[in-house]
């Protein structure tokens, strides 16, 4: 039976590793979001941080009052032939999401790498 190995979690969605008997079966990982799952590498997690910041950086809705909830925002994703709409709300939980996860693989990378030393 595979379970997963949690990586990472905000009120948005959450990212694992899919793991069979206490082993990870991919070196990929899973991100859910919105009932949208992607089986990302670590690159493309950074890649896809990177076009967070991109789509928040090209809309100024501050003006707006319906800024939050109107999914004004095209986010593109590591898929060429997906991109998704979302509100500046969905897309900083969701750039909060990658980053985090991000940080937490990269900190258990370096952990294991300072223990083997």
């Amino acid at each position: 039976m595979n379970t997963v190995d949690k990586i990472y979690s905000n009120e948005v969605g959450m990212s694992f590793y899919w793991t069979r008997e206490r082993k990870t079966l991919l070196p990929k990982i899973q991100l859910v979001f919105r009932n949208t799952g992607f089986l990302l590498s670590l690159n493309e997690l950074k890649d896809f941080s990177s076009f967070c910041a991109s789509s928040l950086s090209t809309q100024n809705c501050n003006a707006c009052k319906a800024h939050s909830s109107c999914k004004t925002f095209l986010l593109r994703t590591p898929s060429d032939k997906i991109d998704l709409a979302v509100s500046s709300e969905e897309l900083i939980q969701i750039q909060e999401l990658i980053n985090g996860t991000i940080f937490r693989i990269e900190m258990k990378q370096w952990i294991t790498s300072l223990c083997l030393n």
